[in-house]
């Protein structure tokens, strides 16, 4: 079995003083935190012990009982009579910070060594332990009650006595699928927030290789993300390379000219006002706007590319592995859109691995090198064009392809995505792995054959098509890549 944990947030509403407890019970919580960091740093034996027999060994040393009147480090002198679940939980968040910090030490050291060896001088500052403690306070089971789908009882430190109060929350309900954790109070800005990590126990795939070799029921949907109209074009291949279907998500035209408009806004409002204070945020509703379609519009992707696997029972999606993408040149509002659109890229392919592995299905990346610029059939370099134009010379972002090789005609982005399937086919069976690019000729560039000269001819023949409609085959050398499935979503639909 396998298992993943998302976390459900619900929004609190409470009264104004409310907010002023839930700050104080935050600010203690931190205060004690901070006193077990320090105590673990006085005793760093400690962070060799399982975290049940560390919880036990801190306690021993700071907390106060009949069997132990005089502990080595009492937590009385910095509060009284703090809950055990209160005091346990800031426990628990500062062997997190010091388990963190000992490992970052540790790796510098290694560093520093590998660098004396090597006769090399090492410059890099070593880490130091948290100088400011910011941690959500979280509620273990004695410090919350009578939770309902609309309301919570929770145990607050008011800043001068423990009280508990009932406060509603606002959300979708938790799963009855699912196994809860601690809820935790988290704030962002001026309100405050209800965190609950749930946990949800599954069948386990098992690894990619395994499914890719042994399988041959195994299907992948391969997705090919862009910064044009079409988002995301998702194709589901099996492992013999049958195609199955094809799915286009739309909107990127609308969604980069929204960006565009508020960018522009911001340009010209800066314009006006000259230069900014270092540490002032300036257009903060403009860019408030941005980051919030921004995150709806990945949100909303990733759901569609989960659900459409889903529906053809995938259980491996591939990616490009895109790194470093640099924004195209111009005036700001066009260089900030093409950096933030790549932003949304990265988003996507997060939010579709955490969303596709609660589905049991896992998430792979493979090497974006000419994945554009390949032919899915025959694995020659193509041509990308506009419609009305002759299909000659490669045009980034045209949506058309046209393989000179092969004949093979149909949308650019589909070509890329069937691409992209393929090539995690051939890290797991190295004897399908496609001849090499052709060189294109700088006068007219189109690709041209140069056959390997051996008598077995090239590694894949161009003319190897079945003549009947059977398994695997493909007819007249096409993919049928100029026609839409019939499930082809609807435009994208944002609420600005």
């Amino acid at each position: 079995m396998a298992q993943a944990t998302t976390t459900i947030r619900h929004i609190m509403s409470y009264q104004p003083h409310h907010g002023d407890w839930f700050a104080s019970n935050q600010a203690l919580f931190n205060q004690i935190a901070s006193f077990y960091f320090a105590v673990i740093q006085a005793h760093i034996m400690v962070l060799d012990h399982p975290k049940k027999e560390a919880l036990t060994i801190l306690e021993t040393l700071t907390h106060t009982t009949q069997r132990n009147p005089n502990p080595a480090m009492p937590l009385s002198d910095i509060a009284q009579d703090i809950p055990a679940y209160f005091r346990r939980a800031a426990i628990h968040a500062a062997l997190g910070s010091a388990h963190s910090f000992h490992t970052h030490l540790q790796k510098w050291k290694q560093r520093k060594e590998k660098a004396i060896v090597k006769g090399k001088t090492f410059h890099e500052r070593p880490p130091v332990p948290p100088r400011t403690w910011n941690k959500s306070v979280t509620l273990y089971q004695g410090m919350w009650k009578e939770r309902s789908n609309k309301s919570i009882m929770i145990k607050v430190w008011t800043g001068v006595c423990w009280s508990w109060i009932k406060v509603r929350i606002t959300g979708r309900e938790l799963p009855s699928d699912v196994e809860s954790g601690s809820p935790s109070l988290v704030r962002k800005g001026h309100q405050w927030w209800l965190h609950t990590p749930v946990e949800k126990q599954f069948q386990n795939p098992g690894k990619i290789a395994t499914q890719v070799t042994t399988n041959p029921q195994t299907k992948i949907c391969a997705i090919d993300l862009n910064i044009n109209e079409n988002l995301a074009v998702c194709t589901v291949q099996t492992v013999e390379g049958t195609i199955l279907a094809t799915k286009f998500i739309k909107g990127g035209k609308e969604i980069s000219g929204f960006r565009k408009r508020q960018l522009g806004h911001i340009a010209r409002n800066r314009s006006r006002t000259g230069i900014m204070a270092e540490s002032q945020q300036d257009n903060t509703d403009l860019w408030k706007k941005i980051r919030q379609v921004d995150e709806q519009c990945a949100h909303r992707i990733s759901a569609r590319i989960v659900q459409f696997a889903q529906q053809h029972q995938a259980t491996i999606l591939v990616f490009e592995h895109l790194g470093n993408l640099k924004p195209a040149k111009g005036k700001y509002s066009r260089r900030g859109n093409s950096k933030r659109a790549y932003w949304m890229k990265g988003r996507i392919f997060t939010y579709t691995k955490y969303k596709a592995y609660t589905m049991g299905m896992l998430t792979s990346r493979v090497s974006p090198k000419n994945t554009s610029r390949e032919c899915a059939c025959c694995h020659h370099l193509i041509v990308r064009y506009h419609a009305g134009q002759p299909a000659e010379g490669y045009t980034s972002g045209a949506p058309l392809a046209f393989c000179p090789c092969c004949g093979m005609k149909g949308n650019a982005d589909r070509n890329a995505s069937l691409v992209i399937g393929q090539r995690l086919r051939e890290r797991y069976d190295p004897q399908e792995k496609p001849q090499a690019l052709r060189r294109v000729l700088k006068n007219t560039g189109v690709a041209v054959s140069q056959d390997a000269g051996c008598e077995e001819g090239p590694s894949i023949l161009i003319a190897g098509h079945g003549d009947t409609n059977e398994h695997g085959t493909a007819q007249d050398a096409l993919f049928r890549m100029d026609e839409h499935s019939s499930d082809i979503p609807h435009q994208l639909r944002f609420l600005f």
